[in-house]
């Protein structure tokens, strides 16, 4: 097994204590230039895997071995596999996003903190790692270079939830990722001028009978694919907060947008993720 670890020095040195025999342990190449450092650990682990076949996973997920067979068979059909993430445990910081995960249930997928992927689909040159949305980024770079991507809503993987100030840094850099999706930045736009002006006219049954549709959009979402077993029925009534706070801050991601892009990791990043088009186009000049 093949770990990219991008960690601290000295969290680095514990991991590879803790680590058997079995593992591989290297460090994130650092001749990479990438401005969003989540993609050089991937690409650093693409290089150097060996087999086709690899998991891609964020350092707080945890996958089963059944789990895992799965997702391999599952390559068998498809040249991506983003499986679904529930929390455990559940603070208020995992019950609030859940109910965000809970309305892409709803569309058909949510994007995952991992993938399992055909390494020779993105071998030639991996994917832009100057972009936000990196997720996003891969599975249009699969779709351009004619992959398909699988989205099985009940291959249900186990993530951890993040600490209260990393949940807080995220919420406006969240929503710049919807500027790479037309129709949820649209959506996204028109949340808070449409809630503005019930309130203004005082249409307060108007106003909870749209919040009570989110609300069952996102049980809708909660039952797909056997969701129930994992995902708290109270994250659905969190739904119409969370799509408030999402059509507040897309404005704010907006504002940084026309500045130039959204300040991550000491740096600015303007792209949130390239269109399928665009990537298809790069393909075919290559």
């Amino acid at each position: 097994m093949l770990v990219v670890d991008g960690s601290a020095p000295d969290v680095y040195a514990s991991n590879a204590t803790a680590f058997d025999a079995g593992v591989r342990h290297i460090p994130v190449d650092a001749t990479r230039r990438c401005a969003n450092g989540k993609v050089a650990g991937v690409l650093t682990g693409l290089d150097l895997a060996k087999n086709d076949l690899a998991v891609l996973g964020d350092d707080d997920v945890r996958w089963t071995g059944d789990q895992l067979d799965r997702a391999i068979r599952l390559l068998d059909t498809y040249d991506l596999v983003a499986p679904a993430n529930y929390y455990d445990p559940t603070p208020w910081v995992a019950v609030y996003d859940t109910a965000r995960q809970l309305l892409h249930r709803a569309l058909g997928r949510d994007f995952p903190g991992t993938f399992a992927l055909r390494r020779r689909i993105v071998a030639d040159g991996g994917y832009d790692c100057g972009v936000l949305f990196e997720n996003l980024e891969l599975v249009r770079t699969v779709e351009a270079h004619g992959g398909s991507v699988g989205w099985p809503l009940d291959l249900l993987v186990l993530r951890r939830p993040c600490s209260i100030q990393h949940f807080l840094g995220q919420r406006v850099r969240q929503s710049y990722d919807e500027l790479a999706r037309p129709a949820h930045l649209i959506a996204s736009l028109a949340v808070l001028p449409a809630v503005t002006g019930l309130v203004v006219r005082r249409r307060g049954k108007v106003l909870a009978g749209a919040a009570g549709v989110v609300v069952a959009w996102a049980e809708f979402g909660r039952r797909r694919g056997g969701g129930r077993r994992v995902f708290p029925t109270y994250a659905s009534l969190l739904a119409p907060l969370w799509a408030l706070e999402r059509g507040t801050c897309i404005w704010v991601a907006l504002w940084w947008r026309l500045r130039g892009g959204i300040p991550y990791a000491g740096t600015r990043l303007r792209v949130a993720a390239h269109s399928t088009a665009s990537l298809r186009r790069r393909c075919s000049s290559q």
